[in-house]
């Protein structure tokens, strides 16, 4: 075997092996021909011809991208800073190459413009009790601008709303003073229940004959049980009365 027969040979084996891509399970591969898109190659060993081909290797497994603080105003001209987690794949390889330049950067701004515009469109008070609904309205918006990308939003997560120093003590004085009405009504309600038993008592002793005197009586017993109370008690006629009629039968 001559020396050109060698460096042919080491030249072909050469070629070959760079003509061969590995795509992993992960991943798709995006294939050129002369600049255009040719076809997407599932996951395994892959040819290309050198000069005349080439392939681009997109990642499909759920990403998630940290949507860093926005300041947004809402509705009622409230200013809060919020931010997000947003998880989203590749569902179309050729068109997350083709149709824009930088997918993932891409879905990331669209997310924190989305994130301010629908901040904006409710009070401080629905962003703070319809977390979900939100971040339903901010995925069905960023889907919808991302599809043409071939990307598939799969969820969106609030993960915090930061309120101002000022806005924060409003809302803790708020909450107090709903605390106190609403012990207000609860005692209140306590104070018509007692009411009405009471009256209901005092009905029912007023019908019995002599009924309200032992009533007394028995709370006179209950007083005089404790040594260190000093009683003093005026005795009505009608408990005399009361007594001496007792004692007759």
């Amino acid at each position: 075997m001559d020396a050109l027969t060698i460096f042919l040979g080491t030249i072909i084996i050469m070629i070959i092996l760079s003509s061969i891509r590995q795509i992993n399970q992960y991943e798709r591969g995006v294939k050129f021909q002369l600049g255009k898109y040719l076809s997407t190659k599932e996951p395994g060993w892959r040819l290309i011809l050198p000069v005349i081909q080439s392939m681009v290797k997109v990642d499909v497994r759920v990403k998630a991208v940290d949507v860093p603080d926005q300041e947004a105003i809402t509705k009622d001209n409230v200013s809060v800073n919020i931010n997000a987690v947003i998880y989203y794949k590749v569902s179309d390889a050729a068109k997350a190459i083709i149709e824009v330049e930088n997918f993932s950067y891409a879905v990331s701004q669209l997310a924190q413009t989305t994130m301010r515009n629908v901040s904006g469109e409710v009070s401080l008070d629905e962003l703070l009790a319809n977390r979900e609904q939100i971040s339903q309205r901010i995925l069905q918006i960023v889907d919808e601008a991302s599809e043409p990308w071939g990307i598939k939003v799969s969820n969106v997560e609030l993960k915090d709303i930061v309120l101002p120093e000022n806005m924060k003590r409003t809302i803790a004085k708020q909450a107090e003073a709903e605390r106190e009405r609403r012990a207000v009504i609860i005692n209140a309600e306590g104070e018509v229940i007692a009411a009405e038993n009471l009256s209901k008592a005092a009905h029912i002793l007023s019908a019995t004959p002599g009924a309200l005197h032992l009533r007394t009586l028995h709370s006179i017993n209950d007083i005089s049980s404790d040594q260190s109370n000093t009683v003093v008690f005026v005795t009505p006629i009608e408990v005399l009365k009361a007594l001496e009629g007792f004692s007759k039968k």
